[in-house]
């Protein structure tokens, strides 16, 4: 999975984000393109236009949704949009809220961009457990002419329980 969440792991409000970090969102690019990529169809619909160079797998409850994009897959669950990625090295679940609850348990890597500081929102990302997850990345950013935030980035990997 791979999220930028606040203090207060805020995600986001009125299906928007709460800052922009530009560097944030170049890592963003560098880690899913080229890999299939899991969204809520909010979270869709909140691009502009499908992102270049990843498949879009997009999960709706909605029996009548569909897209005529070649880089869109429609499904109605996680454990559809799963066995899409089944046997691929590596794919993202990228949000939103109930999509990160959904895909919690079959994560085995967290890409978190840690926004210091704390956001009205919401959607938030589920709790980081750090008994089930263990940071093995840390890279702290500070704020500067083109951040207006303090950001960490932080690399977590399941635990072998």
């Amino acid at each position: 999975m791979i999220a930028a969440i606040g203090m207060n792991n805020a995600l986001g409000k009125d299906n928007d984000l709460l800052w922009h970090l530009p560097n944030d969102f170049k890592r963003f690019k560098q880690l899913t393109t080229g890999h299939k990529i899991i969204m809520g169809r909010k979270t869709f619909e909140s691009f502009p236009k499908p992102l270049p160079n990843r498949t879009h797998i997009i999960i709706t409850r909605d029996s009548n949704y569909s897209l005529d994009l070649p880089s869109c897959i429609v499904v109605h669950s996680m454990d559809e949009a799963l066995k899409l990625v089944h046997n691929d090295n590596i794919s993202y679940i990228i949000g939103g809220g109930e999509i990160y609850d959904l895909g919690m348990p079959h994560a085995d890597i967290l890409e978190i961009t840690r926004v210091h500081e704390t956001f009205e929102a919401d959607t938030y990302f589920p709790e980081i457990d750090e008994k089930i997850w263990k940071r093995t990345r840390e890279e702290f950013h500070p704020s500067d002419e083109r951040h207006n935030y303090n950001f960490t980035y932080l690399t977590y990997r399941r635990r072998i329980l």
